[in-house]
């Protein structure tokens, strides 16, 4: 057997193995389908336990799957919800285009979906779309960033994958501050995919071609600390980081003197979120809200660091 149609028996016997799973759970409507991307990423781990811990505290099932940002494989899991009769969709999106033909899909079988974090180009097909203020939260971090370099500075972009809606929003909240500043100059700009090991790349390559840069400024959490890692690696510690989405690894490094800044993001709470609004929408068949909803973010610095676990400021 060709290695290619090994691969295609092993999909099809994983998927198969979910729906077996799925059945016995969704024979009562009880069961609510979570998918994010990688939990590699702690903030798309948060989601998933957060839609979880909800999804059980108001008596659903949940399954929990990611689709590691391929639409093929997202489009799949879709389907395995779809022919499980799951009662709703909680789904962080594999791309703001290539997710909307599953969406309607789901919408057709009567599967209503809930969308966290990352939004979809079409409106009247998911139920719910619930983001963070990802502009609101980049402008935030971005005025920080430019008071913190004394407003003047050479300075490295590294944005998030282009199929996803955020990272256009964040640049552009940072480059509305930023660029009110002639004094602060970005001397490259490279998308690293939300990725630490691409930053990581990204970045050393970045500073042999530009060794005078003065900041970073991410789109995300991991890819401030893949940058984060590459400076020092050279040695550069003297470059002030900033990042987007307050995981617990860059809080750590905020404390340690590493990375100045950060953006929370709620992962946690918009997630429980969504699944409150689908069991409101299951029992009423209404949420009582717009289908759009934004969630503000808040900036993370030394002053409060100390308080952030989780994706959540704790009292």
């Amino acid at each position: 057997m060709s290695l290619r149609k090994t691969l295609k028996t092993v999909s099809l016997g994983l998927l198969a193995g979910i729906a077996l799973t799925a059945s016995a759970l969704a024979a009562d409507g009880k069961l609510i389908v979570i998918i994010t991307p990688s939990h590699d990423n702690p903030f798309f781990k948060q989601e998933a336990v957060g839609a979880q811990a909800k999804a059980k505290e108001l008596g659903y099932e949940a399954a929990i799957y990611s689709h590691d940002d391929d639409a093929n494989k997202q489009n799949d899991l879709i389907d395995s919800a779809i022919a499980q009769k799951a009662a709703a969709i909680i789904l962080d999106n594999a791309g703001a285009d290539a997710t909307v033909a599953a969406v309607q899909k789901a919408k057709d079988a009567g599967v209503p979906s809930f969308l966290i974090d990352r939004e979809i180009n079409a409106t009247g097909i998911a139920v719910a779309q619930i983001v963070s203020n990802n502009y609101q939260g980049a402008t935030l971090v971005a005025e920080s960033f430019v008071e913190a370099m004394g407003e003047k500075g050479n300075f490295v972009e590294l944005v998030g994958k282009e199929s996803d809606t955020n990272a256009g929003v964040r640049s552009k909240g940072f480059h509305d501050v930023i660029d009110q500043y002639p004094d602060m100059k970005m001397v490259a700009q490279q998308s690293a995919n939300w990725s630490q090991t691409e930053a990581f790349s990204k970045m050393e390559s970045i500073l042999q071609a530009n060794p005078d840069i003065q900041g970073v400024i991410s789109g995300n959490d991991t890819m401030a600390m893949g940058a984060m890692a590459a400076l020092e690696a050279a040695g550069r510690k003297d470059v002030l980081v900033a990042g987007f989405d307050g995981s617990n690894d860059v809080r750590d490094a905020i404390l340690a003197g590493k990375i100045h800044a950060t953006g929370l993001q709620p992962a946690f709470r918009q997630a429980q979120y969504a699944v409150e609004l689908a069991d409101k929408y299951l029992k009423e068949g209404s949420t009582g809200q717009p289908e759009k909803i934004s969630m503000d973010c808040v900036l993370i610095t030394k002053d409060n660091a100390a308080k952030l676990d989780n994706f959540a400021l704790k009292d």
